[in-house]
């Protein structure tokens, strides 16, 4: 960046500021979506900020760098599209209506974050963040994950915020504390509480992406989504695996479970489907396109199915509706392939 591009942006020169921020916009898209749970609402929350930057721009007195400074306005402008959010919905999304079919069983428990979206790959761009600090603690693949992504919009906002400038993209505690307009003690205690929050157990790491295991993992998915055949589907997923649906709050625990959900809803009265290999956050995916059983013409959008995987086993399969099709440019309806 030369002062002479930060000059003209100041003066009101549109270009400049877009030349200024273009570098920047990917990674704060990222940052939006951690800190949103949603791409829709990281969207809209990215265009907002940096409309706010555009109008701040001459009062920027470069006692930070540019990125920083606009880590700060897009984090104080998520901060508050999540309290605008959050008394739009109450302190957590409203149940959806429940599936169709007398046979639904009981879920193992009723999921928190309903709101969350999935992001498809192209918007994460290499899975990393521009010049991360030396104090990040998630690799890239594991900071957009959507075990991380979920864990993250249980957190209160201001821990949230603080959790991912510190140990996602690495900032010190005085230059969060500096974005967020904190102390130090307020940062390293929201931190404290953050970390002990998201801890999990250890679990057997996925298999690499478009490695041969987890190319055979699809493979068979697919094959089987197809077929309709719902014990082939179960067979690949490990004993403790879950079934989540947002925005329906229902998650399912264990294979007998998901075999039973996928029985009565999925792939009830004969359904089968057409899929499609996907990306989302790092992890493999299907989307399924419904065929109606004697239903004549293409099959339509039904669902977008995100894989966590433990090995080559399906430790989580998040399943999601049709609306979230268009992000990630698939058509509405598929013909026969």
């Amino acid at each position: 960046m030369t002062a002479d591009l930060l000059d003209r942006a100041r003066a009101g020169d549109g270009d400049a500021f877009r030349e200024l921020v273009g570098p920047y916009q990917r990674e704060l898209r990222v940052h939006c979506y951690r800190m949103l749970g949603s791409v829709q609402d990281a969207e809209d929350a990215l265009q907002e900020a940096l409309l706010a930057a555009w109008q701040a721009l001459p009062g920027f007195e470069a006692r930070a760098s540019v990125r920083t400074w606009l880590y700060r306005v897009v984090t104080s402008r998520c901060l508050n599209a999540r309290r605008a959010i959050a008394r739009c919905r109450g302190t957590s999304a409203p149940p959806g209506p429940e599936p169709p079919g007398p046979e639904l069983p009981e879920p193992t428990r009723l999921g928190e974050v309903t709101w969350l979206q999935p992001c498809p790959d192209e918007l994460l761009g290499a899975l990393a963040d521009t010049a991360p600090g030396p104090e990040a603690r998630y690799e890239a693949r594991e900071a957009v994950s959507l075990a991380f992504i979920t864990a993250l919009q249980r957190l209160p906002p201001r821990q949230r915020a603080v959790l991912i400038l510190r140990d996602v993209l690495g900032y010190t505690a005085s230059e969060a504390a500096a974005i967020l307009d904190v102390t130090e003690n307020s940062v390293a205690s929201a931190l404290k509480r953050a970390r002990a929050a998201v801890r999990s157990g250890a679990s057997q790491p996925p298999a690499a992406p478009d490695s041969p295991g987890e190319k055979r993992l699809i493979e068979r998915l697919t094959a089987a989504y197809e077929r309709g055949d719902v014990a082939g589907i179960v067979e690949l997923f490990s004993d403790d695996a879950w079934l989540a649906m947002p925005p329906l709050p229902l998650e399912y625990s264990g294979r007998d479970l998901i075999r039973r959900f996928l029985t009565a809803i999925a792939f009830r009265d004969g359904r089968t489907y057409l899929a499609v290999p996907v990306r989302a956050n790092g992890q493999p995916g299907l989307a399924a396109y419904l065929r109606e059983p004697g239903a004549a013409g293409p099959a339509t959008a039904s669902s977008l199915l995100v894989l966590t995987l433990a090995g080559t086993r399906i430790q989580a399969m998040t399943r999601f509706g049709p609306g979230i099709f268009p992000y990630f440019g698939l058509p509405p309806a598929l013909g026969d392939r």
